[in-house]
């Protein structure tokens, strides 16, 4: 079914009506630019309604509104739960047999009420707008892989929400919806699922065993664990946006300057301070280390970089101050101060549990510096000083590494991996549910076995009743036979 320019124009004039009507305050200005400038979506809409232009009507206000209410354009890597993300519950990856993205859902890693639903679910949106943005709205096919699943792992709302998604607020973006070794004591939440779609939609729904699953998934597109030859080990990467004018986020221009803002709001002449370059720059007599990339550490619940300066100068008393392009998400102890010559001074940079780490790379530190008479400075002369200062300023610049794949810096500049944090996180969760699936299944086994004792138990006891039953009911035929024998005899003597 293809829809004409003149039909996508139409539902485009009519929703627009609607909106000056009723008001732009119920929509997202992202989402109404995408109205007015976005082809594709609204015969995405007109697919899904099958042209009916007052149904499409219908659901694009109920989508949009949505998408505003739930707050969708503003989630992102810096507002999900990244330790949910990171658990790999679900994740794209690979193609059907049409082409079309997969979107996993690993079943087994859910277990009812053991998260908070409100932020699994914003990390569910994010993968559905990540992919959309991926695959420029083309369908892709949700598998559910219930291999190795239980009651425990099963989660009729998560799933009618998931469903929900597809049906309401994401117009023709369903391929197929693979159900993938699904037990004998789940099959009664196949029918739940179908009541919830459309009759068309039901025969997207495909039941596959391991043995049909290249029906529908090629070989090559297939994880191992399904019989495919696709050893992919999940492991979470952030994603890479080229921005648009219709994005939300403030771009700054390359040959514009960027200014930091102090860490306690300070104002100060920043005309000076600029990234104009990608090179670090010169820490003048300032030995920093590291000298180019600060990798964070977790500390107990915090992140924290620790950052040494020594004043190389044999005369010179330097101050010196930290300024980032994030102040809200750091916090700097100590911002500022003064070294007397030879000495030095280590900075510790928190990284505020309010903020995720996967947007790290995209934050920088500039360390500025200024010879001073003295080295005896109060807070207030710190301050007073850094205002008014603007020529003389040496500067280094900063960035700091991501996680995900994180670098740090030895003393003479020199790289040196360590641990990923993130693929230690993974390996860990992966361990921790694999152990989790173990005790479950011996905990069934024992719970198997001490059936099995109860049943021989049961089973013994009617034996041995059924036998005693068996002696007397023999014993009591047999009794009479013996009197009567007795009593012949007897009468045989008195002959």
């Amino acid at each position: 079914m293809d829809v004409s320019p003149q039909e996508i124009e139409s539902l485009r004039s009519a929703f627009l009506q609607t909106v000056e009507a009723s008001g732009e305050s119920a929509y997202h200005p992202t989402d109404l630019n995408r109205v007015r400038k976005d082809d594709q979506w609204l015969s995405r809409f007109l697919l899904h309604c099958e042209k009916d232009q007052a149904v499409t009507i219908t659901m694009m206000k109920e989508s949009l509104e949505w998408r505003k209410s739930f707050k969708v354009n503003e989630i992102s890597e810096q507002t999900v739960r990244m330790d949910y993300m990171v658990e790999g519950g679900f994740f794209p990856r690979g193609r059907d047999k049409d082409g079309c993205a997969l979107l996993i859902f690993k079943c087994k890693k859910h277990v009812k009420g053991s998260k908070d639903m409100d932020e699994v679910k914003r990390c569910v949106i994010y993968w559905m707008e990540r992919m959309e943005r991926q695959e420029k709205g083309k369908q892709i096919t949700i598998f559910f892989d219930l291999e190795g699943c239980g009651l425990g792992n099963m989660d009729m709302d998560f799933t009618k929400y998931i469903i929900a998604l597809f049906k309401q607020y994401y117009p023709y973006f369903l391929n197929y919806i693979i159900i993938y070794e699904m037990s004998w004591i789940l099959n009664a939440a196949i029918n739940v699922i179908k009541s919830l779609l459309p009759p068309k939609a039901v025969q997207k729904i495909q039941m596959l065993k391991k043995a049909s699953i290249l029906t529908f998934v090629p070989e090559d597109q297939a994880l191992k664990c399904w019989g495919g030859k696709d050893d992919y080990v999940f492991s979470f990467v952030p994603e890479t946006r080229e921005q648009t004018k219709e994005d939300s986020v403030v771009q700054t221009p390359s040959n514009k300057k960027v200014h930091f803002a102090a860490e306690h709001g300070d104002q100060m002449n920043d005309s000076n301070v600029s990234w104009d370059k990608e090179t670090v720059g010169d820490g003048g007599v300032l030995s920093i280390t590291p000298s180019t990339l600060l990798s964070f550490t977790k500390d107990g619940d915090e992140y924290v970089s620790v950052l040494e300066i020594k004043n190389t100068d044999p005369k010179q008393n330097i101050s010196y101050k930290l300024k980032t392009n994030a102040p809200q998400k750091f916090r700097v102890r100590p911002s500022a101060g003064v070294l007397a010559p030879g000495d030095s001074a280590n900075i510790s940079i928190y990284l505020l549990p309010a903020y995720q780490v996967s947007g790290l790379s995209r934050d920088k530190f500039l360390v500025m510096s200024v010879p001073v008479n003295t080295n005896h400075m109060s807070t207030n002369e710190l301050g007073d000083l850094w205002k008014n200062t603007s020529d003389n300023v040496t500067q280094h610049r900063l960035r700091c590494a991501q996680l995900s794949n994180e670098r740090d810096m030895s003393r003479n500049g020199s790289a040196v991996q360590i641990p990923n944090e993130g693929d230690q996180l993974v390996k860990l969760t992966a361990s921790v549910t694999q152990l989790q699936e173990c005790q479950s299944k011996l905990h069934k086994s024992i719970a198997f076995a001490q059936m099995l004792q109860i049943i021989n138990l049961i089973l013994l006891l009617v034996i041995a009743f059924v036998l005693m039953y068996a002696m007397r009911a023999s014993a009591g035929d047999e009794l009479p036979l013996a009197d009567d024998a007795s009593a012949g005899c007897y009468h045989s003597q008195e002959l």
